[in-house]
């Protein structure tokens, strides 16, 4: 029996508001998130190899589905600027089904 992918999101920071633009017009293009929110203007506080930094980012809520979300999570991260990028992905449990349905024609 075939189940429709559920829903699911991915996170992640980026320097500024054009790399963001430019990763999620390339994840769109790509069929693997259906829309990106950027939150331009992020500060962002840190321990990064042992020190303690602060920073403005860009934050980006990814929406994409469960049956490409690890792909959609590879790509991400060979196209960040960064060189290790923070990236975190998860399944949704809850959506209108609206939504659910949006995200699960991704990839089909």
């Amino acid at each position: 029996m075939s189940h429709a992918p559920q829903p699911a999101l991915v996170w992640c920071p980026f320097p500024d508001r054009a790399s963001a633009e430019g990763v999620a017009d390339a994840l769109i293009d790509e069929g693997m998130i259906a829309c990106a929110n950027i939150f331009p203007g992020m500060v962002s506080l840190y321990r990064w190899n042992g020190s303690l930094g602060r920073g403005e980012e860009c934050g980006v809520l990814f929406k994409t589905n469960s049956a490409v979300l690890d792909s959609a999570i590879a790509r991400l991260s060979a196209l960040h600027p960064y060189e290790q990028p923070a990236i975190l992905g998860w399944r949704c449990d809850a959506a209108t089904p609206e939504t659910a349905a949006w995200l699960a024609a991704l990839g089909a």
